[in-house]
């Protein structure tokens, strides 16, 4: 079954967000596990596409967005509007809603911060987890 992990930002700036994310996607990969990052839209795969190539000046990130091109090999992935095509490891959620596809991972990671939207969409997540008896733990994170 899966586990879910909330991260809980202090602050509510979006890039903060997709900076962290970036840091664990780097965290996981060098664990050996692939990942698959689950944003909003077009424009925020893109957005995280660019920072995972700059947000720390020493770090190499392999990764590519899900699109029609083949990525068998690429360990991380970023898409948008659909379930990623192959079986990975760790789904990070960007996302307001948990994606269908969540319990095909082996661990979810949940980012929230301080921004009401994001924390009420995050409580309302964490309750649908729970009901379903997943197995869930939470991390305060200073940036």
């Amino acid at each position: 079954m899966t586990r879910v992990s909330f991260y809980i930002l202090n602050g509510n700036k979006e890039h903060d967000r997709q900076v962290f994310a970036c840091r664990l996607a780097e965290k996981a990969y060098k664990q050996g596990n692939q990942v698959y990052i689950h944003t909003e839209n077009a424009d925020h795969a893109e957005q995280l596409n660019q920072m995972l190539w700059s947000f720390r000046a020493d770090s190499f990130v392999p990764h590519q967005v899900n699109n029609d091109e083949p990525n068998e090999h690429c360990p991380i992935l970023i898409g948008h509007d659909s379930k990623p095509p192959r079986l990975m490891d760790l789904l990070i959620n960007l996302t307001v809603e948990q994606p269908l596809f969540f319990s095909q991972f082996e661990r979810l990671a949940e980012l929230l911060d301080d921004n009401e939207s994001v924390k009420t969409a995050g409580r309302q997540r964490y309750q649908f987890y729970k009901q379903r008896g997943y197995e869930l733990d939470s991390h305060h994170i200073s940036i």
